[in-house]
Parts: structure tokens; C-alpha cells; sequence
């Protein structure tokens, strides 16, 4: 079996729904004030998620060796058997029986346009979840609680245990100071090109120069591929075209997870980029996080293919 990957971060449910008609036919600008409005949706779907359960799925289809580190709550059960049905480890799930696990409500019209409610839940407490020594060889400090992202990390440092720090969602919780200190920790950034341009301004700083105190950092730009920063010098990971494009949702996780497994396997990062980059692409063409079904073998040909990279 491969060498443990911790992928410390959220474990959630999404529940979608969609409206089949627009919001800006029921929400008047002149009764904002009072706004009170019901839409009826016909068709639901439930999906797993979270970012660690997210990266933790993209990393075991390659046949790496993910253990999620999360805090979950009483309605659990589903997934910690979503996982176990995977061959995923739940030794470092921390159950809440008094809380229920973080879940996310969607509601989308024909516009595209969406309402969103996010619970937090159990997640909250996830700096409650404590690292123990388990062999791992690499770690990701996912989106959680910002309490918790800083305890696992810490925890990481002092164990010596690499990590990549993902800024994602947690974008709005971290100050200047915050992300500076989280860099201090890290051994590699992930971010897109969104938040890329926000830390180079809450910093003061680009992020060819931050490179030069980290192993790697590698910034997605959607359909215009990635751009990978190692000691002040840039190299773009070319773009993969999508059969269709149906869904981003867990596209940056998917994304996680093949750069996870190339280091585990002692790839280059430009290498290990590279599938994280197809493992994104394959994540689009599928509605769902956890949706998107490929053997090794299939994922194999396809890096060979548009990369010239062997698995």
C-alpha cells in the first residue's frame, strides 16, 4: 500500500436543488426589505463533499493512500461508510454526537444564479481532532475552521510531516499576518488565480517571491491551465481540454489530489502537476464532487497522452 497522506480539512454534505424558474421573478427590489419568498423544487440531490473528502476520493482513485482528518457529527453514518466502501481510511474522523456534520444547501435557478446556506456544524470543533504520528509522507491543510487549519498545521510542523496549505474557501478568515504565519509552516501553497492575487495583496508581495521560501506553489487558471513557481521561476502546466463542462464543484480538489499522489510517488513537481491538472479536468465533465469514475489504467493513458508523463 502506498505511504499515508493525512488530508486534513472539511467533510461535508451538499444538497442541491433546482428551481426551475428565475429568481428575479419572485424577489422584487421594492420589497427587499421584507423579503419573504418560497420556491418550489422539484429535483434534489444529496452529494458527499468537503475538501478533505473531496481530495481524499481523487487520491485513493489513483490508488494513494489518503486518511481524511475531520470532525463530523450524529448524521455521519452515510458517509463513514461512503468511505469505507472506498477503502478509505476513518481512523482520524473524529464523531460529535452533539453536532451534526457541516452541510451546505444549494439552490440554483435557469439563470444559474444560486442561494446558498452553509452549516458549519461539527467542523467548528475540528481543531479538537488531534494529529497522532501515523507515517505519513505528505499532508494537505485543506479549507475547516480556521482554529483548525492552524492546529493541524502546527501539529504537522513540529512532526515534520510536509503539508500543502490550500487557502480556498478559508480565503475570507486569513489577514495578512495569519497567512504569513501559515506560510512559515508550509512546505507548499495551492491557490487559483483568484486568491493568488489577493494573497499578492494582502502580502505586499508576488507570488514569484513568496515561491522562493517554499518548496512549490502552484496557482490554477482554469481552462488556462496552471502555473507552477519554484524559486522565483515559472512553468505553465498547459491546459486540458474538457470533453464537456459540466460541473467545477470539487474540480480544485480533484486537482489536490493528483498532486498529492505525485509526490508520494517521488515525481517532479512540474510532473505531479501535471496529473493534478488532468485530475481537475476529469472532475468537470461530471456533475458531483465524487461523481467522476476512472481506473488507474485509464488515468494513466490519458497523462501519457497529454503530458508525456508515465505513471
Amino acid at each position: 500500500m502506498s505511504s499515508p497522506v493525512l488530508i486534513c480539512g472539511s467533510v461535508a454534505f451538499d444538497t442541491i436543488t433546482l428551481f426551475e424558474g428565475h429568481f428575479k421573478d419572485h424577489i422584487l427590489p421594492e420589497n427587499i426589505k421584507s423579503l419573504s419568498v418560497s420556491f418550489f423544487v422539484p429535483t434534489m440531490r444529496k452529494e458527499f463533499g468537503g475538501c478533505a473528502g473531496n481530495i481524499a476520493y481523487s487520491l485513493k482513485m489513483l490508488g494513494g493512500n489518503p486518511i481524511p482528518v475531520a470532525t463530523v457529527g450524529k448524521d455521519s453514518a452515510e458517509y463513514l461508510k461512503h468511505f469505507e466502501n472506498l477503502g478509505i481510511s476513518t481512523e482520524a474522523i473524529k464523531v460529535l454526537p452533539d453536532a451534526f456534520t457541516a452541510q451546505c444547501h444549494i439552490t440554483t435557478d435557469l439563470d444559474g444564479n444560486q442561494f446558498a446556506a452553509f452549516h458549519p456544524g461539527a467542523m467548528l470543533s475540528s481543531h479538537t481532532n488531534k494529529i497522532e504520528k501515523t507515517g505519513a509522507v505528505w499532508a494537505i491543510v485543506a479549507p475547516d475552521s480556521k482554529e483548525g487549519m492552524f492546529a493541524h498545521a502546527e501539529s504537522l510542523n513540529a512532526q515534520g510531516i510536509p503539508f500543502i496549505f490550500d487557502l480556498g474557501q478559508a480565503m475570507p478568515l486569513f489577514d495578512k499576518a495569519d497567512i504569513e504565519k501559515m506560510l512559515g509552516l508550509a512546505q507548499a501553497m495551492t491557490v487559483n488565480d483568484y486568491e493568488a492575487s489577493v494573497i499578492e495583496q494582502r502580502l505586499g508581495r508576488s507570488i514569484e517571491d513568496l515561491s522562493h521560501f517554499l518548496e512549490a506553489i502552484v496557482v490554477t487558471r482554469g481552462a488556462e491551465g496552471a502555473s507552477l513557481y519554484i524559486k522565483g521561476e515559472e512553468t505553465q502546466i498547459p491546459p486540458l481540454k474538457a470533453s464537456k463542462v459540466c460541473d467545477p464543484t470539487g474540480c480544485g480538489d480533484a486537482h489536490r489530489g493528483g498532486l498529492l499522489y505525485g509526490l508520494t510517488q517521488g515525481w517532479s513537481w512540474y510532473e505531479s502537476a501535471c496529473l493534478a491538472s488532468l485530475m481537475g479536468t476529469l472532475k468537470i465533465e461530471v456533475q458531483g464532487p465524487q461523481n467522476y469514475v476512472y481506473t488507474r489504467e485509464e488515468i494513466a493513458d490519458k497523462l501519457k497522452e497529454a503530458y508525456g508523463v508515465e505513471m
